[in-house]
């Protein structure tokens, strides 16, 4: 190990004073010095074993949703490459903010991380006035996982095949389209709010208590559009029961390959997604979040990985951590301006 310091302090330090009578003081501060850099090796060299035991994932959502899924396509091939398992806990409540306020207490030694999605990181922070943390400088960025672009659909009643004729049609009877999503401030809802602002128009929004309910609403024909990613409303797809028009996203789903994108579609600004990631607690070493970083990315390159995300309708991440920094400011800034424009009310 090298001591370094500034103004030549190591060539000082090692050499005694001009007549040799003052070494008391010399070696005083030596021994002073010792122990710091005894410490300092003991921490290198813990940094060098990490980890050494299992990694907790904080999952701020019940079991079973998209952030378990998304994690366990590549659990298996990260714990191989990491050489420890990945413990999920999940920790339900307020929209993700418990579990995320619990990983923001936690030690940062690398041994607990969250698996949060874009509520957690990019719109929570705008729609709650006793969350006491900004989640984009609060954690450090370790990896982006998964990207699930909202599919745009309507009931197969409306004689609706585009995204311009849904705005077409929304034009000729304001207020008259209802686009259900699982609450206020949800990305369905907020995806609903995107598109009424681009197209200049105005749908009525009905929030329902979740998912399960929306789809009900959606084959009774009491909501007649859909913002949702493409797993819960894939069933009603397959089943004529829902007309997708457009892919919120710059590219095709590979899922659902003649259905366009909003690029295609002339909505080029309509890019929606339900996003998930893993951040950790502010001042966690870099070089085990840089290591993170790395290694889930290399999983997720792995055709296995990509293959079942296709299946699942999600875009496997590919960004650095100072890229995912970057679109974790983009995302909040862009979602704070629609919630801003719509005027949803903090709770």
């Amino acid at each position: 190990m090298t001591v370094r310091s500034d103004r030549g302090m190591s060539g000082r330090l090692w050499r005694a004073p001009r007549g040799g009578s003052s070494v008391g003081p010399w070696v005083h501060r030596l021994g002073l010095l010792l122990p710091a850099l005894a410490l300092a090796m003991v921490g290198a060299s813990a940094r060098a074993a990490w980890p050494d035991r299992p990694i907790r994932l904080v999952v701020p959502y019940a079991a079973g949703g998209v952030g378990d899924i998304s994690f366990r396509v590549i659990s298996m091939a990260l714990e191989e490459r990491i050489g420890q398992r990945f413990v999920l806990d999940n920790r339900a409540g307020a929209s993700g903010n418990i579990g995320a306020a619990e990983v923001l207490r936690a030690a940062p030694d690398g041994y607990t991380l969250l698996l949060g999605a874009i509520n957690n990181f990019a719109t929570n922070q705008f729609l709650y006035r006793n969350m006491t943390f900004d989640p984009v400088t609060a954690f450090e960025p370790v990896a982006l996982l998964s990207l699930a672009p909202n599919v745009i659909a309507v009931t197969p009643a409306l004689a609706i095949q585009s995204l311009q004729d849904l705005a077409a049609h929304a034009r000729q009877h304001p207020g008259a389209l209802n686009f259900g999503s699982p609450g206020i401030g949800t990305p369905p809802h907020l995806a609903g709010e995107l598109f009424s602002t681009l197209a200049g128009i105005q749908m009525t929004h009905i929030p329902y208590n979740g998912t399960p309910q929306v789809m009900v609403a959606l084959q009774q024909d009491s909501v007649q559009v859909s913002f949702y990613t493409l797993s819960p409303v894939s069933p009603l797809i397959k089943g004529g029961k829902l007309r997708p028009i457009a892919v919120a996203s710059s590219s095709r789903l590979p899922a659902l390959p003649g259905v366009p994108s909003v690029r295609e579609a002339g909505f080029a600004d309509l890019l929606s997604a339900s996003w998930q990631a893993i951040v950790a607690p502010r001042g966690t070493d870099p070089a085990i979040l840089d290591r993170l970083n790395v290694e889930i990315r290399t999983v997720l390159a792995q055709p296995d990985a990509q293959r079942r995300y296709a299946e699942l309708g999600m875009v496997a991440g590919d960004l650095g951590r100072g890229e995912f920094a970057s679109f974790m400011r983009n995302e909040a800034q862009r979602w704070k301006r629609v919630i801003e424009t719509a005027r949803i009310e903090p709770q």
